[in-house]
């Protein structure tokens, strides 16, 4: 039987909420596709970012990515997470540690594994990543259902297959994919812009939008209309990572870490988010643990299970890089991701416990 770890939330204030005049939380689920935990934990690899197969310029690359003690090096990769996040958040999935992220599907593809995030069900019957309607209730859309989200559930996602994985045709909530132009009421200059680059983008026709009108979409849109609720899912660590171009899988993974940043300083800005608000960060999917197979993923290619997680905000307990044995599972994310919020997830299909018996992380 699959056991629980000490998750460390913060329960207090959402217990007493129907006493107090506190608002609801807000919860931010972020992931970046298939970006392995071994450059989360360790920085750059030095089995491919010296190999010229998979990196066009390997001296500029190691000039930016890359040092002998592996402290500096994954601080260079994603400084964000190595002096802001260590110090404020916590760190899960260093398998140096013995402390591990595990997908519970057995096909270790994106349709899979977000289903799996979003559900709490690793559903067998997803074997493909297919256009096909996923029949399993999302935690996006049972959170739009509750009266204190209503209406306040945004998803922004560069895969345009997520209409298919949030199920577009029956959602309720807000959901821009792919290179769906932005639609509301009254667009700001800024979204009336992205509208525009991605009409005349010369890429716009691919499956996956770049990254940066993604989270440029989702930031003016947290920034104007204040959602309590918001996935964003970028996707370009995949992208590279499938056409073997270890630099660019960098770079896209440096940006991420970027927006992490940016996220976290418009939340503190903003007294609608300040002190309310929680991060959830994490992927899909692992890859290929060798330098011949980094570029792969799935049932046949070890690694493609292991997972990383982080957690950000006065809502968790700030535990730091997590070096204690344990095991999480992603699939236990959506019970622990409603139960935070002050719900139970009981949907039609199986799904797994949530993550820990909730404790106080802050006085």
């Amino acid at each position: 039987m699959k056991s629980l770890v000490t998750f460390a939330i913060c329960f207090a204030a959402i217990q007493s909420k129907a006493q107090s005049d506190q608002p609801s939380p807000n919860i931010f689920i972020i992931t970046t596709d298939g970006f392995r935990w071994q450059e989360i934990f360790n920085g750059a690899d030095p089995l491919i970012i010296n190999n010229p197969a998979f990196v066009k310029d390997t001296a500029l690359l190691k000039d930016m990515y890359w040092d002998d003690d592996v402290n500096e090096r994954r601080k260079m990769l994603m400084p964000f997470v190595w002096k802001t996040l260590l110090k404020k958040g916590s760190l899960y999935g260093n398998r140096n540690y013995e402390n591990k992220v595990t997908m519970s599907n057995a096909y270790r593809f994106s349709y899979a594994g977000y289903n799996e995030i979003l559900t709490g069900y690793a559903d067998p019957a997803i074997i493909t990543n297919s256009k096909k309607w996923n029949n399993n209730e999302t935690l996006l859309e049972f959170l739009n259902k509750q009266p204190e989200y209503k209406d306040k559930v945004a998803a922004f996602t560069s895969w345009n297959l997520f209409e298919y994985i949030l199920n577009k045709k029956q959602g309720t909530f807000y959901l821009n994919s792919g290179y769906q132009s932005i639609s509301n009421d009254t667009l700001t200059a800024t979204e009336l812009l992205v509208n525009a680059v991605q009409t005349n983008a010369v890429d716009n026709t691919q499956h996956t939008r770049n990254d940066m009108l993604t989270f440029v979409s989702a930031k003016e849109y947290i920034q104007t209309r204040h959602p309590k609720v918001v996935f964003i899912s970028l996707g370009e660590t995949d992208e590279y990572a499938h056409g073997g171009h270890y630099d660019g899988y960098l770079q896209s993974a440096h940006l991420f870490d970027e927006y992490l940043a940016q996220l976290w300083y418009l939340v503190n800005n903003d007294p609608f988010y300040k002190n309310n608000t929680g991060f959830i960060i994490t992927t899909d999917h692992g890859r290929g643990q060798k330098a011949a197979s980094w570029i792969r993923h799935g049932l046949f290619t070890p690694g493609s299970s292991n997972a990383w997680l982080m957690t950000l905000g006065n809502l968790f307990e700030a535990k730091g890089e997590v070096k204690k044995k344990s095991e999480i599972f992603t699939e236990q994310l959506a019970k622990t991701i409603t139960g935070l919020l002050g719900y139970q997830f009981n949907p039609a299909h199986p799904a797994a416990d949530p993550l820990s018996t909730f404790t106080t992380g802050k006085k």
